[in-house]
């Protein structure tokens, strides 16, 4: 199966702290994989580094093929990117928003099918500020998809959301998945990686402590339901270098 993601050895410091330590990893056509530790593993720094926004410190990266720091252009055609903390103008309308990024791209989808698919469809003319943390979160993954990706990134991707409209959301990517999407998301809902992850790698202080599938994090551990593994493989007690 084609490899849409390849990470070989990536490395990232800050200073003195190594955020990232020779770290590889790949992700296959159609498949979804879950990046997953507790704040400040670093996901984040790792993300960045894989679209190219960060520069590894060394390591070998490869997206569809390309080196993201080279071919940035080529690569943000063919992919979509959804983080938990985007910051959009705000005083726009939802349907005006999704225009101009519909209009960044050569290809784009259709944004009204995807409004209507996330059930947000009748906040095309609202102002992006009026509208609801969960409904903000949903219009965050419509823009996500808006330029037809080939690879999407996903950061917390139902976070704010209803459990009627989180499973909503699974849905729809499962869907997206059967259809040939590649996934890459981060998680911190348990339930939401045994569904959606072919599969994950759990992070520590930027060392993987488990790479393979739910199922096969459960029988490493000597837990037999997956959250109470993916503590025990994290320790998930430290909360410093959030960001990472």
């Amino acid at each position: 199966m084609e490899e849409i993601i390849k990470i070989e050895n990536l490395s990232k410091s800050y200073g003195n702290l190594k955020a990232v330590d020779d770290f590889s990893f790949s992700v296959k056509k159609g498949t979804v994989f879950g990046l997953l530790g507790a704040n400040g593993a670093g996901k984040s720094t790792t993300i960045e580094c894989v679209l190219g926004t960060k520069k590894a410190d060394s390591g070998v990266v490869s997206v569809l093929g390309m080196n993201p720091t080279i071919h940035r252009k080529e690569i943000f055609e063919q992919v979509g990117v959804q983080f938990q903390e985007a910051h959009f103008q705000e005083n726009i309308k939802v349907g005006e928003l999704c225009e101009v990024t519909a209009s960044l791209y050569k290809s784009p989808t259709d944004y009204n099918r995807l409004l209507e698919d996330f059930g947000i469809a009748d906040k095309g003319g609202t102002l992006v500020k009026e509208i609801s943390g969960g409904q903000k979160q949903r219009l965050f993954i419509v823009l996500a998809l808006i330029p037809n990706p080939k690879v999407v990134f996903l950061d917390e991707l139902t976070t704010g959301l209803d459990a009627r409209a989180r499973r909503d959301v699974w849905q729809i990517l499962t869907k997206l998945k059967a259809d040939g999407l590649t996934i890459l998301l981060t998680s911190h809902f348990m339930d939401e990686v045994e569904i959606l992850c072919d599969e994950i790698c759990i992070l520590k202080m930027g060392k993987p402590v488990f790479y393979g599938t739910v199922t096969e994090a459960i029988n490493q551990s000597p837990h037999d339901k997956f959250e109470d593994a993916y503590l025990w493989f994290t320790d998930e007690r430290s909360t410093e270098n959030e960001s990472l």
